[in-house]
């Protein structure tokens, strides 16, 4: 069952002109030919009522407008004829093509051309006039003008809609880019903000314990004076972070980002809070001369030697935290080492946030990390966190 949609309004307006002009022709008796078969007048009526009707469906059923145009055009010809059924029919052959099928497109215009090729040529061998090539001509005019039209406008219609198609891919792609940056960045802050700030929140949360549990003046006078040397760091801190969120590009890290080179100062400040933990903490550069590397490597170690041991503040049972740098071929190997397992006194809770945010950092420099328990020499069990940051030699040496 052929289901055929509401006509379009311009369909309607078509229509209705077509067949009002048909009519106002035919009332003042201006015909198209001469003496027919059918000569009654009110005939030629017939085939102008079908082709309005058929320019109904140009839009909704083209080929089926098309092919009942076919024998209504021929049957005008039977008539004293109406240049309106003439004019409609080429409408319904151009809107086959544009609004057919992309099959009708392409065998329309061919059809088209075979049928006033063999019009032409039938006509010049029955009727031997030169006359006779205006009958090819009219047909070329009446079916192959208006299919060729109909391809042109197609052909733009589909190229302007692949433009519009492509354009529309194009900033969806922009878009997810733009997430994706947006994303990344967005990890990259929290990367930043818990590295700077949870070292000295965790001693200041334990310190700020140990004070509060112990009733020694000693002990807390000497708390209270860690809590503060933490509280203005954190606080410097996160001045630098706020500059760095205001005045850097995504990919840009800050002027003032820490080094290896003061690693010194962050083992002293851990051991400085570790020692009401029984945690004492080294720093062993095995790297000779230490030379200048890329800043996201030097940012990446220095912030895993600070996760580490901010981890050891919170989790390490009393004892050494070892820190070890070496330099192996294109690799800087980072490891710290701390015993395993509980320890007497206040302890500050962990989220694993910063276990996350050291593989983060290591992958996107393409490195490995392991962070696990090992057993040591003398039999104790040890937390070792190793990584390995490649470095790019020619960029490694300034």
């Amino acid at each position: 069952m052929l289901t055929v949609s509401r006509p379009h309004r311009h369909d309607v307006l078509i229509a209705a002109i077509g067949l009002l002009g048909g009519l106002l022709l035919w009332l003042i008796g201006l015909h198209m030919q001469g003496p027919r078969p059918l000569d009654e007048p009110w005939v030629a009526l017939v085939p102008l009522a079908v082709m309005a009707g058929l320019e109904l469906l140009r839009r909704s059923a083209p080929l089926t407008a098309l092919l009942v145009a076919v024998p209504a055009l021929v049957a005008d010809q039977f008539t004293v004829g109406n240049l309106a059924t003439v004019l409609m029919f080429t409408d319904v052959v151009y809107a086959a093509v544009v609004y057919g099928s992309p099959a009708a497109t392409r065998r329309i215009p061919v059809a088209s051309l075979l049928v006033t090729v063999g019009l032409t040529i039938g006509f010049v061998a029955w009727l031997r006039t030169a006359e006779s090539l205006l009958i090819g001509v009219a047909a070329g005019l009446v079916s192959f003008a208006p299919a060729i039209t109909g391809v042109s406008v197609r052909n733009h219609r589909d190229a302007a809609e692949t433009a519009r198609l492509r354009a529309d891919q194009t900033a969806l792609l922009a878009e997810m880019d733009r997430a994706q940056a947006v994303t990344a960045e967005r990890a990259r802050m929290a990367r930043e903000l818990h590295d700077m700030v949870a070292n000295h929140l965790s001693a200041i949360a334990i310190h700020s314990t140990a004070a509060l549990s112990i009733d020694d003046p000693v002990t807390s006078r000497t708390a209270l004076g860690v809590i503060r040397e933490n509280s203005v760091e954190g606080l410097a801190e996160m001045r630098r972070l706020i500059g760095l969120l205001r005045h850097s590009g995504v990919d840009a890290e800050p002027s003032a980002a820490p080094t290896l080179a003061s690693l010194d100062v962050l083992v002293e400040q851990a051991r400085t809070n570790g020692t009401p933990g029984g945690l004492t903490c080294t720093l062993e550069d095995t790297r000779g001369t230490p030379e200048r590397l890329p800043a996201p490597v030097e940012l990446a170690a220095y912030r895993i030697v600070q996760e580490s041991l901010t981890n050891a503040l919170k989790h390490a049972a009393a004892g050494p935290v070892a820190v070890r740098l070496t330099r192996e071929g294109g690799l800087l190997s980072v490891e710290i080492t701390s015993r395993s397992g509980s320890r007497p006194g206040p302890r500050a809770p962990g989220s694993g946030a910063g276990l996350i945010g050291m593989r983060e950092r290591v992958a996107l420099l393409g490195g490995t990390i392991t962070a696990g328990p090992e057993d040591a020499a003398d039999g104790r069990k040890i937390w070792r966190v190793r990584a390995e940051l490649p470095v790019d030699e020619r960029t490694a040496k300034e």
